[in-house]
């Protein structure tokens, strides 16, 4: 189970609906990443929050996939989609929205491609056609900081970069701040908006096969705290995260300017 306390800061969407959409179009930006736009169905349904909002992706396997989506995802909704036939249960897995064009209504999505293998989500963003179907569950945004709080951290790998750079692109300009993302391989840094007063810094692993989340908590750990109050907002590979929570807590920061989520698990 992934460590986050997200739920605790998580601001909800005001409607909560399975969402049918379909493949527009994929581009690969970079050896890593992988971007798919998805619009068309019900998009005009969907309601941008900005930051780093996220949504329950899930992909058919069969004609009946979709059929049975729940409207909101809890204990009892995971349970009754764990009874679905195998041979028609859609693959489930938790995607950022790296941007939506409200003018075109289309929604960007990214994928982190790794070099020794790719999860069931990132096979299909190599395969989908325009024209495929797959479904959205909305679950809003965890970028919650308190109202007086114009300072931030925020620290990411490779999986936490496409809602790291939404969140980016979110902040008002007189936030000020870092960012600290780490990617496989220098070609992998992408063109971000930033307010004037945050700094981005890429960190290139030496080897793109290193563990992921290792050299941005080494970098994190080093920089001195800001003296003003600020939120860390951290995830990743879920050893980033957990370290740098316990980093901040212990350093005196209080536990309601922290947002941490372990997005995955490091198996050697």
């Amino acid at each position: 189970m992934a460590k986050t306390n997200m739920n605790t800061v998580r601001i909800k969407p005001e409607v909560s609906e399975p969402l049918t959409l379909h493949v527009l179009r994929s581009e690969r930006l970079s050896p890593h990443f992988l971007r798919v736009t998805l619009g068309d169905g019900d998009v005009a349904r969907f309601t941008p929050m900005g930051y780093d909002q996220w949504f329950r992706l899930f992909i058919p396997v069969a004609d009946d996939s979709l059929s049975r989506l729940p409207d909101k995802f809890n204990t009892l909704a995971y349970a009754k989609y764990l009874t679905i036939s195998k041979t028609s249960r859609p693959i489930l897995r938790n995607y950022s929205v790296r941007a939506f064009h409200k003018d075109a209504k289309e929604l960007d999505v990214d994928f982190v491609l790794h070099d020794t293998s790719a999860g069931p989500a990132a096979e299909w963003a190599q395969k989908c056609k325009p024209g495929d179907k797959v479904a959205i569950l909305d679950e809003g945004i965890s970028f919650n900081p308190p109202p007086d709080v114009r300072h931030t951290l925020l620290v990411a790998d490779e999986s936490g970069l496409p809602a790291a750079a939404a969140i980016l692109a979110s902040l008002p300009d007189d936030f000020q701040g870092k960012a600290l993302l780490e990617i496989p391989a220098p070609e992998d840094e992408q063109a971000l908006t930033t307010p004037p007063g945050v700094e981005l810094t890429w960190i290139s692993r030496k080897d793109a096969h290193d563990t992921p989340g290792r050299a941005a908590l080494s970098a994190a750990l080093a920089l001195p705290l800001p003296e003003a109050p600020f939120f860390g907002w951290v995830v990743g590979e879920q050893t980033l995260p957990t370290t740098l929570r316990r980093h901040w807590v212990k350093a005196g920061v209080p536990k309601d300017h922290i947002m941490f989520c372990g997005y995955w698990r490091h198996r050697s």
